[in-house]
């Protein structure tokens, strides 16, 4: 699996501020790690997307600096569509939804520059959000998607007739939205495939921190990817705040202090019965679920972090499903992305930025892509 981190931590929306990030941050980054290459998962904003499809001079400049720094592109996240570091974000990542043409062109601009970014022979993959946030979401929203991912497909397949580049987008379900589990988008994809959606195109990122807050079996819902006829695009590594004994005193003291205004946090309980209780947010969870059993907490923890008791990670969900997907016929293809976007609001004093990435690369080659011991 092609192993790389995603740039949407770096607080850029221009191509000045990109170019900026990638020599100040992914260069130094790959050098502290000692990679030759280093893959990086490009966050384009809208504006930028449309600027750089339409501009050879300004990509011929991103290829430069990106070779001058040893850095290599296979994938794009194209979830959120701007502003993505603004004070307060919550719902509005989720917009324009797939029911608003400004997503299907946004994504295709995205598909034109990875194009012109990727190695030869190698495929490309650009996330995506699942649909859109659940409310409010009509049929004619959910028709007006299924048009917009099929007339994806076709642009899809002429832009690889034209340029020879395989560019593959990857829908990545999350706790609140239309899609919310891993089975959602399977089912809403695969009903699809009649109304022009190619699987050869269109497939899954499994956000492992999203999978872990739903409390899925992870090997189970890889397998059910393929039983559907689809196929898994991309993996985000990702590893969710997970807490035993929510109720406690210590663990709710610990939990308010990730409870910060610029991002969404949904939380799931899960009963004894099996029953998952929902909120939208940590500080409607500290207010209105129980606390009887373990909370998972989407907020994006780095992947090497052992945070203090109470606290826990869902690191063990992020490393049962790349094992899964490692068994893939296909694993070659899958793009690995850690997306820790969270170092900026995370509670208390934690290493520089370049030092915190180049630990999770290091944690994820020996975690994650280390041959099994024989």
């Amino acid at each position: 699996m092609q192993l790389s981190y995603c740039t949407n931590v770096h607080p850029a929306e221009d191509l000045d501020g990109v170019i900026r990030q990638l020599r100040e941050y992914a260069g130094p980054i790959r050098r502290r790690t000692g990679l030759e290459v280093l893959g990086v998962g490009l966050w384009l904003p809208a504006v930028l997307a449309s600027r750089l499809a339409g501009s050879d001079a300004d990509l011929a400049l991103l290829r430069e600096v990106l070779s001058e720094q040893g850095l290599q592109i296979h994938t794009l996240n194209a979830f959120p569509y701007g502003g993505f570091h603004n004070d307060v974000v919550k719902t509005d990542v989720y917009l324009p939804t797939w029911a608003q043409r400004e997503r299907l062109q946004y994504t295709l601009d995205c598909a034109n520059v990875l194009a012109a970014l990727l190695p030869d022979g190698v495929p490309g993959s650009i996330s995506t959000l699942p649909l859109a946030w659940r409310d409010p979401w009509t049929n004619d929203d959910d028709e007006a998607a299924t048009v917009a991912f099929a007339a994806l497909s076709a642009a899809l397949r002429t832009l690889k007739e034209c340029t020879g580049k395989t560019v593959r987008i990857a829908v990545e379900p999350e706790p609140g939205c239309v899609l919310d589990t891993v089975s959602d988008v399977t089912a809403w994809l695969a009903a699809g495939i009649p109304r022009g959606i190619d699987p050869d195109f269109i497939g899954l990122c499994i956000d492992t921190c999203h999978l872990a807050v739903s409390f899925a079996d992870p090997a189970a819902a890889v397998r059910g990817v393929g039983a559907a006829g689809l196929r898994i695009v991309k993996v985000q590594a990702s590893a969710a705040l997970h807490v035993a004994g929510p109720s406690g005193p210590a663990a709710r003291r610990a939990l308010e202090a990730f409870a910060e205004p610029r991002y969404l946090h949904q939380v799931r309980e899960l009963e004894s019965d099996g029953t998952v209780l929902t909120a939208d947010d940590l500080p409607q969870a500290l207010g209105e679920l129980p606390g009887r059993g373990p909370w998972r907490v989407h907020f994006h923890m780095p992947l090497h972090l052992v945070p203090a008791q109470p606290l826990e990670t869902t690191a063990d969900v992020l490393e049962a499903a790349v094992a899964e997907v490692s068994t893939l016929p296909y694993a070659r293809d899958v793009h690995l992305d850690i997306e820790t976007y969270t170092w900026s609001v995370l509670p208390g004093r934690h290493t520089d930025l370049v030092e915190g990435i180049a630990g999770e690369i290091a944690w994820a080659e020996s975690h994650l892509l280390a041959p099994a011991p024989s």
